[in-house]
């Protein structure tokens, strides 16, 4: 696997952000039709991409060090995320699929699970996967999963169902939620990792999104024999292992929404100043100009609550309210562009004649997954009116309040 320097200043990630941005703009974008084309033609062009992508130094930037990775801080790696977010396709032809696996496999997995899979998984010759939520459970509540797992005879016994499980069909190696202890949720769940060639193991189905298939699956486990070193962590410390994975997660996900939405913003800002656009005189209107004012708002704001997030989970401090209200402005900033985008574009922008009706349709999913907004919003807010003395909330805490980030 090509191993490129890892970067020790700001303005080396800075730097490796530029070259994202041309990457993107100049190798990825072009090819987005193919890449939302025939199957085989996209797999045949996401290859070469990246292919591409590593022999530029560009792929992983944030895996562990150990395994590749360039920028070590999670703030300094915002700027380059962000780039990598540009295109709906980007993300996976930089490696970033694995990124959030890496680490956690990195931190928790066994040394058999870290010798077997990390090389295949940092290189892209394996794909892994998570798997959560269930078809009647309750997404944002995990004391609502039935998946389960038996200990007997030296080995856990899985059983259930997962379902709008990213990457499904293509996975190796599933990292799963399951409930292994009958009492209280803090240390009734646990992490098993699942390869997809052991017995019992099933792809179902694979489940559209807003009419797009792009990877999502129903999984099903029928009397899988999951050794003890495929526990990740401890039996029990699911509930907190979650917490941590969605932490991390959250970020990494809501930033790319963040690319997404800056390239909305100049697309709409594009058409202003074109030819069309000027025969319209649409720079003149009051209410164009409050587009460009609120979607430019609503990016400088989520990035600046990302910056806060991500600089909390460098220091060590606890910050699923900072997580948990980035994810949720981000979410807000992409859903704002791309409805303003369109809205300047008129019916070109609800064809396919510009990349934007695939962005809207990705900015709904946002709303929803990695937790819904409802949830989220009233987690949040539970929390801070928790924390609200007399005197009020101090803003100035490192980390005053504490919480599950469900």
């Amino acid at each position: 696997m090509l191993r490129a320097q890892p970067l020790t200043d700001i303005r080396d990630s800075e730097e490796l952000a530029r070259a994202v941005r041309r990457f993107v703009d100049e190798r990825i974008i072009p090819l987005e039709s193919e890449l939302a084309g025939e199957p085989r033609q996209a797999a045949r062009h996401m290859a070469e991409l990246c292919a591409e992508a590593r022999a530029a130094g560009l792929w992983g930037s944030f895996y562990p060090q150990a395994l590749g990775g360039r920028i070590a801080s999670l703030r300094d790696y915002l700027a380059v995320a962000e780039q990598e977010g540009r295109s709906e396709y980007a993300p996976a032809i930089f490696g970033d699929d694995a990124t959030l696996d890496l680490h956690m496999l990195t931190r928790h997995a066994s040394e058999d699970i870290r010798q077997r899979f990390l090389e295949p998984l940092a290189a892209g010759t394996l794909v892994s996967s998570y798997g959560m939520s269930e078809p009647d459970s309750i997404g944002s509540i995990p004391a609502t999963l039935s998946s389960h797992a038996e200990f007997v005879d030296g080995q856990w016994l899985l059983n259930g169902r997962k379902w709008f499980i990213c990457r499904a069909e293509r996975a190796a190696l599933v990292t799963v939620i399951a409930r292994t202890n009958s009492g209280p949720l803090e240390n009734g769940l646990s992490m098993l990792l699942v390869p997809s060639d052991v017995p019992g193991f099933r792809v179902e189905r694979p489940l559209s999104i807003l009419g797009r298939f792009s990877g999502q699956g129903e999984l099903s486990f029928d009397q899988v024999r999951v050794p003890p070193s495929h526990v990740l962590g401890q039996p029990g410390q699911g509930l907190a292992l979650m917490q941590e994975r969605l932490g991390l997660g959250r970020i990494l996900r809501s930033v790319h929404w963040l690319g997404l939405a800056q390239r909305c913003f100049d697309l709409m800002c594009a058409r202003i100043h074109s030819a069309r656009g000027q025969q319209a005189r649409l720079a003149d209107k009051q209410l164009v100009r409050q587009r460009v004012f609120k979607v430019y708002q609503a990016i400088a704001s989520a990035r600046a609550l990302l910056q806060d997030a991500a600089g909390k989970h460098d220091a060590g401090v606890a910050n699923s309210i900072e997580v948990n209200i980035a994810k949720v402005a981000a979410s807000q900033a992409l859903s704002e562009a791309v409805d303003s985008a369109i809205q300047i574009m008129g019916a070109e922008g609800l064809s396919e004649l510009s990349p934007l009706s695939g962005i809207y349709r990705t900015a709904r999913t946002t709303h929803i997954l990695d937790g819904t907004d409802d949830a989220l919003i009233s987690s949040v807010g539970r929390q801070l009116l928790d924390s609200c003395g007399d005197e009020g909330l101090d803003f100035d805490w490192p980390s005053q309040v504490q919480g599950t980030g469900q």
